[in-house]
């Protein structure tokens, strides 16, 4: 493209004037990239231009790239900066194929835990024999898939609300006792604000934490079942505990019997939002720390993974838990260790978020805490 030519669906170079002096613009991929000098600082270039890329249906990023001898490619040293267009979608682009294959192998290996749990499959072998056993574990692997896909599905709705591109759930199936090690969406647009960011940041886990305790009380409702060969047992937190005791149900009968695995599938929503809500990185709680308290966060981020360790080391010492308990907040301490120096999405705007989103993020973590067990399952030994 010529350097003096803007690209038809971009801004033209009179539009960044006084912020970005273009020198050549380029459109690769339906990306555009505008090479030249930044004017003002990089936050504020960005707080600036964004709405201006943004109405003509492009995300945009100030980046540098290293310079090149443009006969042979070579770098030449030093670099140049560039602003990087890229096109702007919040539906769906065709099939989604890939989420599709994933969500079906997910009902599959929850399907197999399931069934396991509901003592139709004893393992792998006795699945060769009769694969169609496993349609005995759907209440299970229905209910698991529901809590774990409404959680994202509140992240997906929101995003679509606030304009910012995101992607459909992606499910993980995985072949453990629960069948899967949840579920993910990518966020590929930019955060507008701080109120963009909290509200994509809580529906996940507000959204997710009604779907588990609505499928915590149909599991109680649930006829038991004869304890199966899996050795493992799950402690719960007390909104489990909570919502028996409101029902007047059972969390425990007597040898050789246990509640519904539909329960099971309550209590790994709850698990799982309480791991979002960590208050560090990209995870949901991450998020709404950033939104909710600005660049203190950071503060708050250090201290996450010194806590993990703590615990865990209060567990080995005091409690002397099982090494599954230690290992398993020793884990979670080593990787918020690591993704707190990622840190959340930054927000263009950086505006104060207002006081009843700051009241409804502390009630959201108040929630979160009380799907917190110390020793979340336990190794049974025969």
């Amino acid at each position: 493209m010529d350097d003096s030519e803007p690209p038809a669906e971009g801004p033209p170079p009179e539009a960044l004037a006084g912020f970005f002096r273009v020198t050549e613009i380029t459109a690769e991929n339906g990306r555009l990239q505008y090479y030249g000098e930044p004017l003002v600082g990089g936050q504020r270039l960005e707080r600036r231009l964004w709405p201006v890329f943004r109405d003509r249906g492009y995300e945009v990023r100030l980046t540098s790239e290293p310079r090149q001898d443009p006969l042979t490619g070579v770098e030449t040293g030093g670099s140049r900066y560039v602003l990087v267009a890229t096109p702007r979608s919040t539906g769906i682009d065709g099939v989604p194929w890939r989420n599709l294959l994933f969500a079906a192998l997910t009902v599959l290996t929850t399907l197999y835990a399931g069934a396991r749990w509901y003592g139709s499959v004893r393992g792998f072998g006795e699945f060769l024999d009769a694969p169609l056993d496993v349609l005995a574990g759907w209440p299970f692997s229905l209910a698991v898939l529901f809590v774990l896909g409404v959680h994202e599905l509140g992240h997906y709705a929101l995003s679509r609300y606030h304009g910012v591109d995101a992607s459909l759930p992606y499910f993980i199936p995985l072949p453990n006792v629960i069948g899967t090690m949840g579920a993910v969406i990518r966020m590929r647009g930019r955060m507008p604000d701080r109120k963009t960011l909290f509200d994509i940041g809580v529906a996940g886990p507000l959204a997710g934490l009604v779907a588990a305790c609505t499928v915590t009380i149909v599991g109680l409702h649930l006829e038991p079942v004869t304890e199966p060969v899996i050795p493992i047992a799950f402690n719960y937190p007390p909104l489990i505990q909570a919502i028996a005791a409101l029902t007047g149900q059972q969390l425990g009968y007597g040898s050789g019997t246990i509640v519904n695995p539909v329960v099971f599938a309550g209590w790994v929503g709850m698990f799982v939002t309480f791991l979002n809500l960590i208050p560090v990185g990209q995870l949901d709680g991450g998020h709404l720390v950033r939104a909710m308290v600005g660049k203190r966060h950071e503060t708050v981020g250090a201290l996450v993974p010194a806590a993990l360790f703590g615990l865990a080391a209060y567990l080995y010492y005091v409690r002397e838990a099982a090494f599954n308990a230690v290992f398993l907040w020793v884990l979670w301490g080593v990787f918020s260790l690591g993704i707190a120096y990622a840190g959340p999405a930054t927000p263009i705007y950086d505006d104060a978020l207002d006081a009843k989103r700051t009241a409804l993020g502390l009630v959201t973590f108040v929630l979160g805490a009380l799907c917190f067990t110390p020793v979340p399952f336990e190794l049974v030994v025969p």
